[in-house]
C-alpha cells in the first residue's frame, strides 16, 4: 500500500506544479505590423472600450486585471410629514473598481493591423 501512496503524492505534486504554471508573456512588439483587430477580439474577447479616430485608426482597450476596493458605506436619513418624523441610519458593505485597473491599449491602423500598444 505504501508505494501506491507515494505514487499518489507524486501525482498530486506534479499536478500542483503544472497548475501553478504562469501563462507566457505576449510579445506585443513582435505583433506590431501583423496582428489584426479580429485576432485581438478572438484572443482577448470584445474590448472594454473602443474608439474610432478621425484618421480611420481604432484604439481598443481591454482591462487585464481589475483592482477592487472594499469598505463600508454609511448613510443617514430624516423624514418628516404625516404627523410624525423618523430618522434612520444605514451601514453596508461596498465594493468598487479603481484607477488601478491594469489595461492593455492596442492601436490599429486603417487596415485594422496593430500599429502600437501600451499597458498601464
Amino acid at each position: 500500500m505504501r508505494p501506491f501512496s507515494l505514487l499518489a503524492v507524486l501525482f498530486l505534486i506534479t499536478g500542483f506544479i503544472a497548475g501553478c504554471k504562469s501563462t507566457p508573456t505576449v510579445d506585443w512588439d513582435g505583433r506590431v505590423g501583423s496582428y489584426t483587430y479580429d485576432q485581438a477580439v478572438t484572443d482577448l474577447g470584445p474590448p472594454n472600450t473602443r474608439a474610432k479616430l478621425s484618421n480611420g485608426c481604432t484604439i481598443a482597450e481591454w482591462i487585464t486585471r481589475r483592482s477592487s476596493g472594499s469598505g463600508f458605506s454609511f448613510g443617514t436619513g430624516y423624514i418628516s410629514g404625516g404627523g410624525g418624523t423618523a430618522t434612520s441610519v444605514g451601514i453596508g458593505p461596498g465594493a468598487g473598481f479603481g484607477d488601478d485597473d491594469q489595461t492593455l491599449r492596442l492601436t490599429f491602423g486603417t487596415n485594422h493591423v496593430l500599429t502600437a500598444w501600451s499597458r498601464n
